[in-house]
């Protein structure tokens, strides 16, 4: 670059942006790569402390922050993702569609770790809406190395961030308790799960109230296999009380057990199992009366079709205590974001 003193500079052409700051009132670009300076520039340009400028002068084997940060962008977001406009040298990455945010996060750490350039995300696993800001990227000095970038792409094969589709499933629902099932209560899980999981575009098909019946609860699991469930979820019966059977029957159905039990406050006693490639999920009390459970970690990835290993739920453990805000902000908030 060509430092040039700004009265000297008309007719000249920036070579980066220029930022203006207003305490509390504004932060922007003031002036856009590319523009050409004018005699009426002058004072603006002195007034935000920019008495000198610089003329952007090629070199081989020199980047300039945009072009590194295209570079970037392209190296290490998937599909789901579109991007800003490149302002002050930085690339916002925003959600194309809802869906499940999944990030790499060894090989973002990597990238991050090379120094001059660096990626900001929002957490992994957290679902986003159209329209919604995932991160950004940009190289520090206004000029990098392209050695640095090639560095960086020679680290990364695979796209590491990504917006995966969260899919709609045909749920059927096994209410299990003797107290629902001869009418001495009301069912109030059958509510609370329709809301979580119509917000998803699930349809609830479904639901069955049996008896605390081993024998029962079986025979239910596998009529909703046989009539096309794609996500079977069991409530009721989930504690370790000898009389609440609920775990056994879906260990015994055939399926195969992930975890019961999960390091996450509330929801410790949830229990994941697969039958083939079809989920099942058996939901402890607290989701009927806590506006956020393992329940609402949970659901968008099983939905994201990930098929969800013990590991995955152990991982909760860090950052599975929910504070039960007020102003309830999931999923933007530290619940079931350790990992």
């Amino acid at each position: 670059m060509k430092k040039v003193y700004v009265k000297d500079a008309i007719g000249m052409v920036l070579c980066h942006d220029i930022t203006k700051i207003v305490p509390g009132e504004f932060k922007g670009r003031a002036f856009k790569k590319g523009h050409i300076i004018r005699e009426e520039d002058i004072d603006e340009l002195l007034s935000i402390g920019k008495e000198h400028i610089y003329v952007w002068e090629a070199k081989e084997g020199m980047l300039h922050e945009n072009d590194a940060a295209e570079r970037i962008k392209n190296l290490v977001c998937g599909e789901g993702i579109k991007f800003g406009e490149i302002k002050e040298g930085k690339i916002n990455f925003i959600a194309e569609r809802n869906g499940l945010l999944k990030i790499n996060k060894e090989k973002l750490l990597d990238i991050n770790d090379l120094g001059e350039i660096i990626i900001a995300t929002i957490h992994n696993n957290t679902p986003v809406k159209e329209g919604e800001l995932l991160g950004g990227t940009r190289v520090i000095p206004l000029v990098i190395d392209e050695k640095k970038i090639i560095e960086a792409e020679n680290l990364i094969n695979e796209k590491i961030i990504e917006v995966k589709e969260i899919k709609g499933k045909k749920v059927h629902m096994i209410t299990t308790g003797s107290e629902v099932f001869h009418g001495r209560i009301k069912d109030a899980f059958g509510p609370a799960v329709k809301r979580k999981i119509e917000y998803y575009g699930c349809e609830l098909v479904n639901q069955a109230i049996v008896d605390d019946k081993k024998e029962d609860i079986i025979r239910e699991i596998h009529k909703a296999l046989d009539a096309g469930a794609e996500f079977i979820v069991c409530t009721g019966g989930m504690s370790v009380d000898p009389d609440d059977i609920t775990p056994t029957a879906i260990k015994e159905c055939g399926a195969e057990l992930v975890t019961y039990g999960a390091p996450v406050l509330p929801g410790a006693m949830f229990l994941l199992a697969y039958y083939g490639d079809i989920p099942i999920v058996g939901l402890p009390g607290c989701v009927m009366y806590s506006k956020r459970t393992i329940f609402d970690i949970v659901l968008p990835r099983i939905l994201a079709d990930e098929k969800l290993k013990r590991r995955d739920i152990s991982e909760l453990g860090h950052g599975g205590q929910c504070l039960d805000c007020k102003v309830c902000t999931f999923p933007h908030c530290s619940f079931g974001k350790g990992v």
